[in-house]
């Protein structure tokens, strides 16, 4: 084989890979009708049908629209009425925001370890961390692999805990007949820049529940008393002892941002089927590759949604190399960056409570968010040994740009001289 690309060599690809966000004339005419109407924001015509086409995509009853995937997950935790040191159950590997949305509820974020197989939630670890102070636990579908729902849900309903899944990775994918979204109590969806449907930043939530929809629409809008009609028992109870009102504040999305996600979501069942039959079939020449592992594909999954695309690497199988230049050495043969996973948030630069005076409550909750308490081996070893990650558009092409993957790794373990 050539010399390595990183050493000089020839690169396996030289061609650029699929743009993102895939976009045409649909997205330019939503938005000059948004501009044309002078009704850009605040409960507008775009919001309102995006959030019941966003519904009966997810296949829930209801569905709010909201500034970010940051906020929904804040939101849908108020909505639960989950508060000052109530303790909820977070993966340790997930992006920091999924945590820091239980920290500013003034709650209580424990960390639990991951499925070494999927990154996924460990049902066993979520159990383990249960205590009489547990409110909820937040399971996040990560990067390409979908929670065990079925373990997850049978443990929260025996201990009286609250589901809010963190789907801002999955946007589409399907779990033993449902989507992701609809399985829990509440479903939390980013449509940020790099997301799989995306309006460059926005969030979503999604129920069953017409109390928890009136809430969470009333807390992205200020505490106000919902405009849409969501029925159920939406008196005084609902919101508090303040009668229509729940204090609040402006987590409002645009009339913008609704347009964008309207025609991205026309595009988005083809595009993640396109991403889940590439997958599938460069998952199966990875696993031909020795020290390559494919992610573990959850036992119920039809239809598998990707924000990144992930893989485990060993590295007694490349020689020893050090993962960091293998992760290296494929960006330079493929002219896109392979990376890391998310940092364990027990050690995490972005996921820093202590570094903020607001959650110092008490002694005793200063203690207990501080994310270095936490032992997650399995979210370590996957941050600092095995991990390789790549962004989601590299499965919007063919089969054959998805077949260089595999060559450039077989390019690379013919080459373990030069790679080290």
């Amino acid at each position: 084989m050539a010399k390595l690309a990183i050493h000089g060599g020839p690169p396996v690809r030289t061609e650029s890979w699929p743009a993102w966000p895939e976009i045409g004339d649909r997205e330019a005419e939503l938005l000059d009708q948004v501009v044309r109407s002078g009704m850009w924001s605040y409960n507008g015509r775009f919001e309102n049908e995006f959030r019941k086409k966003w519904a009966e995509f997810i296949g829930t009853k209801y569905a709010v629209a909201a500034a970010n995937g940051t906020v929904t997950l804040q939101l849908a935790l108020e909505a639960l009425d989950i508060g000052c040191d109530d303790e909820v159950i977070v993966p340790g590997l997930t992006w920091q925001a999924t945590a820091a949305s239980v920290i500013d509820v003034s709650a209580i974020a424990v960390l639990a370890d991951v499925d070494p197989e999927s990154w996924c939630l460990a049902p066993a670890a979520f159990e383990a961390a249960v205590t009489p102070r547990t409110r909820a636990v937040i399971p996040v579908h990560l990067y390409g692999s979908i929670c065990d729902m079925d373990a997850i849900g049978e443990i929260a309903g025996k201990h009286g805990i609250r589901v809010v899944e963190d789907c801002a990775h999955q946007h589409g994918s399907v779990y033993r007949g449902k989507k992701v979204g609809s399985i829990g109590d509440v479903g939390s969806f980013s449509h940020q820049q790099s997301k799989v449907l995306t309006s460059g930043e926005g969030g979503s939530l999604t129920t069953d529940s017409p109390d928890i929809a009136a809430r969470l629409d009333a807390l992205r809008n200020c505490g106000r008393r919902p405009e849409f009609d969501f029925g159920g028992d939406r008196g005084a109870g609902s919101y508090g002892s303040e009668g229509d009102f729940i204090q609040s504040g402006n987590y409002r999305i645009t009339e913008f941002q609704a347009a964008l996600l309207l025609a991205q979501l026309e595009r988005l069942p083809e595009q993640t089927e396109r991403r889940d039959r590439n997958a599938i079939h460069l998952n199966r020449l990875l696993e031909q590759i020795p020290g390559i592992t494919p992610m573990k594909r959850t036992e119920g999954t039809e239809l598998q949604a990707y924000f990144n695309f992930a893989f485990r690497y060993d590295p007694e199988a490349f020689g020893d190399a050090p993962i960091q230049k293998f992760r290296n050495a494929l960006s330079s043969e493929l002219g896109f960056m392979f990376e890391a996973c998310y940092e364990p948030l027990s050690d995490c630069s972005l996921y820093r409570p202590l570094t903020k005076k607001r959650y110092n409550l008490s002694p005793d909750h200063w203690k207990a968010v501080d994310p270095s308490r936490f032992d997650l081996p399995n979210c370590r070893r996957a941050w600092s040994d095995e991990s390789v990650c790549v962004h989601h558009k590299i499965l919007m092409g063919s089969t054959g740009d998805v077949e260089q993957i595999a060559e450039a790794i077989h390019k690379i373990r013919e080459n373990l001289d030069d790679l080290k």
